[in-house]
């Protein structure tokens, strides 16, 4: 089933800003972790990969930050493109995006 289909009895309230920043906190906490376990030093043949992965990690955390800067000034939650409401599932699932399902297809 698509993330943008609606579901019966899905819910289609907001997050708070306390469960928002929550979430965050865990993404961002989770994200630091992974760096610190990659370490400095790559397995051999490995540095490309390990090198990729860190960038992608990196670049989370500077959206999971983005994503907090919306919380304090009141954005949180709707989407950057069409400014409709994300779904709270969405949310739940990737607490950092600044896109509903359909504008995050048309960008990609």
């Amino acid at each position: 089933m698509s993330l943008d289909t609606p579901q019966a009895g899905t819910r289609h309230e907001r997050l708070t800003a306390h469960e928002a920043l929550q979430r965050l906190e865990h993404e961002r906490s989770s994200r630091l972790l992974q760096l610190r376990a990659m370490g400095e030093v790559a397995p051999d043949g490995q540095e490309q990969a390990m090198a990729a992965q860190k960038d992608t990690i990196e670049r989370v955390l500077t959206e999971v930050e983005a994503a907090v800067s919306r919380v304090q000034d009141g954005t949180y939650g709707v989407c950057r493109n069409c400014a409709e409401t994300i779904p709270v599932e969405r949310l739940e699932i990737l607490p950092h995006t600044p896109f509903c399902v359909p504008c995050q297809r048309n960008a990609g």
